[in-house]
């Protein structure tokens, strides 16, 4: 995981030094709102450096859970700031359509933004890989944001193409509306995906329940030791950042001793650890209650056969 971070960091360092050297040579708007988002992207891998050390240590007295929780935290940071950074792009790119400025050199733009596309699709496929095997949501949160910066770099590369189209061919003064035109396409590609993503964050903040395809893995695991307890009940998850908790009561045959009991226990747990990477499951055995269709058709228990 540490490794994702480290590339993350390393790589908007270099996006940052290579955006702002061509804000200065062609003074364009949507490098300015490039370089925003990398600068963004750059802040948020520093947090993101130490959400992970942080949610890396074990419980302790004061969070008996771990500190995974914080992850979430780090997804809704991420996504806050990028809906703002989007609102500010929008109204600057509005203003330049109102003064129309030219843009300068746009083939350092279009070398520029080209470099950057081609950066941000390459994190974004290692960050997003190493993201599936940890089931990090901090880890995820920054996958996006690089396939995000992609796409946006992409368009910015178009644009440029676009003005020295039209700069050569077009009519007089539509190449400096192609700028900020593009700027507030941009603010929209960032903005739907940024609050879908702070949606999704916020929720996990509530106590929200596993994944359902998870859910369905503890389900499986019941299921295949059904023969060696009478009932399961009260079967409740939630998630904090890449940990999933499962508790849930198991009802057992009244005659079986302790240690039966948590033999079976046991073997549950370790198949649910398993099938779900970075879980932690509690177990509470109770004794039948003799009130199943066996007691109360008054047939004989299957379990004391």
């Amino acid at each position: 995981m540490m490794r994702a971070v480290k590339v993350s960091l390393a790589a908007n360092i270099v996006l940052c030094i290579i955006k702002a050297g061509a804000l200065v040579v062609v003074d364009s708007i949507a490098i300015l709102a490039d370089l925003g988002i990398s600068c963004v992207a750059l802040a948020v891998s520093v947090i993101l450096y130490y959400a992970i050390r942080i949610s890396n240590k074990p419980a302790d007295i004061l969070h008996n859970y771990g500190y995974g929780r914080i992850e979430n935290v780090c997804e809704v940071m991420e996504g806050v700031v990028l809906v703002g950074l989007a609102l500010a792009m929008s109204f600057q790119a509005i203003m330049c359509i109102i003064r129309v400025e030219e843009v300068h050199a746009p083939l350092v733009g279009f070398y520029c933004s080209l470099v950057g596309v081609a950066i941000n699709f390459w994190g974004s496929y290692y960050i997003l890989k190493l993201a599936r095997k940890s089931a990090s949501p901090a880890l995820r949160a920054e996958g996006i944001h690089f396939k995000l910066e992609g796409y946006i770099s992409l368009a910015i590369t178009v644009s440029f193409v676009l003005i020295i189209l039209a700069t050569k061919t077009g009519p007089a003064g539509v190449a400096d509306y192609i700028d900020p035109v593009t700027t507030l396409f941009v603010s929209a590609l960032i903005a739907v995906p940024s609050i879908r993503l702070l949606k999704e964050a916020f929720i996990k903040l509530l106590d929200a329940s596993i994944e359902e395809s998870r859910q369905i893995d503890v389900v499986k695991v019941l299921a295949k030791h059904i023969d060696r307890y009478c009932n399961f009940k009260d079967l409740k998850t939630r998630s904090a950042g890449r940990k999933r908790f499962v508790d849930l009561h198991l009802v057992m045959p009244e005659h079986i001793s302790l240690r039966k009991g948590h033999e079976i226990a046991s073997g549950i747990k370790n198949d649910i650890h398993t099938a779900i990477a970075e879980s932690e499951v509690t177990i509470r055995m109770v004794p039948c209650k003799k009130d199943c269709a066996y007691a109360r058709q008054k047939a004989k228990c299957p379990y004391l056969e």
